[in-house]
Protein backbone atom coordinates (compact mmCIF):
# COMPACT_ATOMS: atom_id res chain seq x y z
CA UNK A 1 0.00 0.00 0.00
CA UNK A 2 1.33 3.48 -0.85
CA UNK A 3 1.94 5.71 2.26
CA UNK A 4 -0.31 8.44 2.50
CA UNK A 5 2.39 10.39 4.50
CA UNK A 6 4.58 9.94 1.25
CA UNK A 7 1.94 11.71 -0.64
CA UNK A 8 0.90 14.58 1.66
CA UNK A 9 4.88 15.13 1.81
CA UNK A 10 5.18 14.90 -1.73
CA UNK A 11 2.42 17.43 -2.70
CA UNK A 12 3.38 19.98 0.11
CA UNK A 13 6.83 20.24 -1.28
CA UNK A 14 5.76 19.95 -5.17
CA UNK A 15 3.60 23.20 -4.43
CA UNK A 16 6.22 25.35 -3.41
CA UNK A 17 9.02 23.83 -5.27
CA UNK A 18 6.64 23.88 -9.07
CA UNK A 19 7.73 27.23 -10.22
CA UNK A 20 11.57 27.39 -8.48
CA UNK A 21 12.93 25.14 -11.03
CA UNK A 22 12.31 26.83 -14.20
CA UNK A 23 10.55 25.57 -17.35
CA UNK A 24 12.87 23.24 -18.77
CA UNK A 25 11.10 20.34 -20.57
CA UNK A 26 13.03 17.36 -22.28
CA UNK A 27 11.52 16.60 -25.65
CA UNK A 28 11.68 12.59 -26.59
CA UNK A 29 10.44 11.47 -29.93
CA UNK A 30 9.63 7.78 -30.29
CA UNK A 31 8.11 5.25 -32.94
CA UNK A 32 4.81 3.21 -32.10
CA UNK A 33 5.67 -0.58 -30.66
CA UNK A 34 9.21 0.64 -29.54
CA UNK A 35 10.37 1.13 -25.71
CA UNK A 36 11.58 4.35 -23.88
CA UNK A 37 13.55 5.17 -20.98
CA UNK A 38 12.84 8.61 -19.58
CA UNK A 39 15.95 8.90 -17.25
CA UNK A 40 16.42 10.59 -13.64
CA UNK A 41 20.23 10.74 -13.55
CA UNK A 42 20.25 10.14 -10.27
CA UNK A 43 20.92 7.06 -7.86
CA UNK A 44 17.81 6.65 -5.58
CA UNK A 45 18.83 6.96 -1.74
CA UNK A 46 17.72 5.27 1.12
CA UNK A 47 15.19 8.07 2.06
CA UNK A 48 14.33 9.59 -1.71
CA UNK A 49 11.40 9.90 -2.70
CA UNK A 50 10.44 9.86 -6.53
CA UNK A 51 6.91 10.30 -7.90
CA UNK A 52 6.00 9.96 -11.75
CA UNK A 53 2.65 11.69 -13.06
CA UNK A 54 1.60 11.93 -16.41
CA UNK A 55 -1.00 14.21 -18.43
CA UNK A 56 -2.21 17.63 -17.57
CA UNK A 57 -4.49 16.31 -14.52
CA UNK A 58 -0.71 14.75 -13.04
CA UNK A 59 -2.21 11.72 -13.00
CA UNK A 60 -0.05 9.42 -10.49
CA UNK A 61 1.87 6.48 -12.16
CA UNK A 62 4.23 5.38 -9.92
CA UNK A 63 6.40 6.08 -6.55
CA UNK A 64 9.58 5.23 -5.28
CA UNK A 65 9.78 5.68 -1.13
CA UNK A 66 12.22 3.90 1.21
CA UNK A 67 13.92 2.24 -2.27
CA UNK A 68 9.86 0.36 -2.69
CA UNK A 69 8.51 0.80 -5.47
CA UNK A 70 4.41 1.82 -5.46
CA UNK A 71 2.65 1.50 -8.88
CA UNK A 72 -0.75 3.21 -9.12
CA UNK A 73 -3.88 1.67 -9.73
CA UNK A 74 -4.49 4.69 -12.26
CA UNK A 75 -1.80 3.93 -14.95
CA UNK A 76 -4.15 1.15 -15.91
CA UNK A 77 -4.23 2.70 -19.30
CA UNK A 78 -0.47 1.78 -19.71
CA UNK A 79 -1.27 -2.04 -18.99
CA UNK A 80 1.86 -4.07 -17.94
CA UNK A 81 3.91 -1.55 -20.36
CA UNK A 82 5.64 0.43 -17.10
CA UNK A 83 8.68 -0.31 -15.57
CA UNK A 84 10.24 1.66 -12.43
CA UNK A 85 14.14 1.09 -11.90
CA UNK A 86 14.50 0.64 -8.02
CA UNK A 87 18.37 1.98 -8.47
CA UNK A 88 17.62 5.52 -10.55
CA UNK A 89 14.08 5.98 -10.87
CA UNK A 90 14.00 6.03 -14.53
CA UNK A 91 10.69 5.49 -16.06
CA UNK A 92 10.25 2.93 -18.78
CA UNK A 93 7.43 2.20 -21.31
CA UNK A 94 7.37 -0.79 -23.41
CA UNK A 95 5.62 -1.33 -26.61
CA UNK A 96 4.54 2.47 -26.79
CA UNK A 97 1.35 3.17 -28.45
CA UNK A 98 0.14 6.50 -29.55
CA UNK A 99 -1.94 7.52 -26.98
CA UNK A 100 0.77 7.29 -24.30
CA UNK A 101 1.81 10.94 -26.14
CA UNK A 102 1.86 13.56 -23.41
CA UNK A 103 3.50 15.30 -20.78
CA UNK A 104 5.56 13.42 -18.13
CA UNK A 105 6.29 14.76 -14.86
CA UNK A 106 8.89 13.65 -12.15
CA UNK A 107 9.44 14.89 -8.43
CA UNK A 108 12.31 14.17 -6.85
CA UNK A 109 12.72 14.72 -2.84
CA UNK A 110 16.37 13.74 -1.22
CA UNK A 111 18.25 15.30 1.85
CA UNK A 112 20.60 16.25 -0.83
CA UNK A 113 18.23 18.55 -3.28
CA UNK A 114 15.01 18.40 -4.59
CA UNK A 115 13.85 18.37 -8.09
CA UNK A 116 11.00 18.35 -10.83
CA UNK A 117 11.39 17.25 -14.12
CA UNK A 118 9.12 17.52 -17.43
CA UNK A 119 9.22 15.02 -20.53
CA UNK A 120 7.46 16.06 -23.51
CA UNK A 121 6.73 12.24 -24.99
CA UNK A 122 5.95 12.69 -28.53
CA UNK A 123 4.98 8.96 -30.59
CA UNK A 124 4.81 8.38 -33.58
CA UNK A 125 3.05 5.81 -35.78
CA UNK A 126 4.81 3.28 -37.82
CA UNK A 127 5.25 4.39 -41.38
CA UNK A 128 3.76 2.17 -44.16
CA UNK A 129 5.61 1.38 -46.88
CA UNK A 130 4.33 3.37 -49.69
CA UNK A 131 3.14 2.05 -52.79
CA UNK A 132 3.56 2.79 -56.50
CA UNK A 133 1.05 2.01 -59.24
CA UNK A 134 0.84 2.96 -62.53
CA UNK A 135 -2.37 4.56 -63.89
CA UNK A 136 -2.94 3.31 -67.30
CA UNK A 137 -5.83 5.63 -68.22
CA UNK A 138 -3.95 8.47 -67.70
CA UNK A 139 -1.26 7.84 -69.99
CA UNK A 140 0.14 10.38 -72.68
CA UNK A 141 1.97 10.53 -75.70
CA UNK A 142 3.07 13.60 -77.68
CA UNK A 143 4.65 13.79 -81.02
CA UNK A 144 6.93 16.21 -82.68
CA UNK A 145 8.25 16.20 -86.28
CA UNK A 146 10.96 17.81 -88.43
CA UNK A 147 11.92 18.01 -91.92
CA UNK A 148 14.22 14.99 -91.46
CA UNK A 149 12.17 12.91 -88.73
CA UNK A 150 9.28 12.80 -86.38
CA UNK A 151 9.20 11.20 -83.05
CA UNK A 152 6.12 10.21 -80.90
CA UNK A 153 7.06 9.87 -77.05
CA UNK A 154 4.55 8.22 -74.60
CA UNK A 155 4.49 8.80 -70.78
CA UNK A 156 3.50 6.88 -67.56
CA UNK A 157 0.97 8.14 -65.13
CA UNK A 158 2.11 6.97 -61.44
CA UNK A 159 0.61 7.32 -58.22
CA UNK A 160 2.27 6.71 -55.01
CA UNK A 161 0.20 5.91 -51.62
CA UNK A 162 -0.12 5.64 -48.22
CA UNK A 163 -2.86 4.76 -46.11
CA UNK A 164 -3.74 5.66 -42.54
CA UNK A 165 -1.05 8.07 -42.08
CA UNK A 166 -0.49 11.09 -39.83
CA UNK A 167 2.20 13.86 -39.07
CA UNK A 168 4.19 13.09 -42.13
CA UNK A 169 5.66 14.04 -45.73
CA UNK A 170 4.95 12.33 -49.06
CA UNK A 171 7.64 12.72 -51.75
CA UNK A 172 8.92 11.76 -55.69
CA UNK A 173 12.41 12.06 -55.70
CA UNK A 174 14.51 11.83 -59.06
CA UNK A 175 17.68 10.59 -58.04
CA UNK A 176 18.82 12.80 -54.99
CA UNK A 177 16.64 15.77 -56.22
CA UNK A 178 12.95 16.46 -54.77
CA UNK A 179 10.50 16.73 -57.30
CA UNK A 180 7.00 16.92 -55.18
CA UNK A 181 6.00 16.68 -52.04
CA UNK A 182 2.42 16.77 -49.66
CA UNK A 183 2.66 17.23 -45.75
CA UNK A 184 -0.66 16.66 -43.73
CA UNK A 185 -0.98 16.11 -40.05
CA UNK A 186 -4.31 14.62 -39.19
CA UNK A 187 -4.42 11.20 -38.15
CA UNK A 188 -5.39 8.49 -40.50
CA UNK A 189 -6.27 9.28 -43.55
CA UNK A 190 -4.73 8.06 -46.76
CA UNK A 191 -2.34 10.27 -49.23
CA UNK A 192 -1.38 10.10 -52.80
CA UNK A 193 0.82 12.03 -54.84
CA UNK A 194 1.09 11.89 -59.05
CA UNK A 195 3.75 11.44 -61.52
CA UNK A 196 4.39 11.39 -64.98
CA UNK A 197 7.62 9.66 -66.60
CA UNK A 198 8.49 8.28 -70.24
CA UNK A 199 8.00 4.90 -70.87
CA UNK A 200 11.90 4.78 -71.97
CA UNK A 201 13.73 6.85 -69.28
CA UNK A 202 16.52 5.63 -67.64
CA UNK A 203 16.56 8.00 -64.77
CA UNK A 204 16.10 6.67 -60.97
CA UNK A 205 12.70 7.85 -58.91
CA UNK A 206 11.91 6.46 -55.48
CA UNK A 207 9.04 7.29 -53.09
CA UNK A 208 9.28 8.09 -49.47
CA UNK A 209 7.16 8.70 -46.65
CA UNK A 210 8.88 10.06 -43.34
CA UNK A 211 8.15 11.62 -40.53
CA UNK A 212 10.53 14.07 -37.81
CA UNK A 213 12.24 10.43 -37.18
CA UNK A 214 11.55 7.83 -39.36
CA UNK A 215 11.14 7.48 -43.41
CA UNK A 216 10.38 4.40 -45.66
CA UNK A 217 11.26 4.35 -49.53
CA UNK A 218 9.80 2.28 -52.77
CA UNK A 219 11.53 2.37 -55.71
CA UNK A 220 9.92 2.68 -59.06
CA UNK A 221 10.59 -0.12 -61.17
CA UNK A 222 9.85 1.77 -64.90
CA UNK A 223 10.06 -1.58 -66.82
CA UNK A 224 7.54 -3.12 -64.40
CA UNK A 225 5.22 -0.70 -64.16
CA UNK A 226 5.38 1.40 -67.69
CA UNK A 227 5.38 -0.71 -70.51
CA UNK A 228 3.15 -0.26 -73.57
Amino acid sequence: MILSLSLIIIYSVFICISGVFGDEMKSVSVTEGDSITLNTDIKVQSKDMLLWMVGAQETRIAEIYNQNIFMYESNEPFGDRLQMDNQTGSLTIRNIRTEHSGLYELLILSNRENSYNRFSVIVYARLPVPVITANSSQCSSSSGSSSSSSSSVSKCSLLCSAVNVGAVTLSWYKGNSLLSSISVSDLSISLSLPLEVEYQEKNTYSCVINNPIRNQTTHLDITQLCHT
